[in-house]
């Protein structure tokens, strides 16, 4: 990764899905810029806990949409290790 953007792949309802994009603008770029680095922090951590603790309850007779939704959370959670790495440098310290 070359820039402080993830790389957007094709539309695999993880990574990129269509519905969260118009034109050329995702919506995860619009939250980013509305909010502080520690609100996004906040906002990339409470989606990651979502999709944890849902995963096995919302889909318990669907492995693939289990896994969908750990994927999305394993999504969130590199977006906020990279958050903090661009906040803190890599192996900084924060408050939490």
């Amino acid at each position: 990764m070359t820039d402080d953007k993830i790389v957007i792949q094709d539309d695999d309802g993880v990574v990129n899905p269509s519905h969260y994009r118009t034109d050329d603008i995702d919506c995860i770029h619009a939250i980013e810029a509305m909010m502080t680095p520690e609100e996004f922090a906040g906002y990339l951590r409470g989606n990651v806990v979502k999709y944890i603790w849902r995963y096995d309850k919302k889909h318990r007779d669907d492995l693939e949409l289990a896994r969908k939704d750990l994927d999305k959370a394993q999504w969130f959670l590199h977006r906020l290790m990279h958050l903090r790495i661009k906040m803190w440098g890599v192996g900084g310290a924060g408050p939490d």
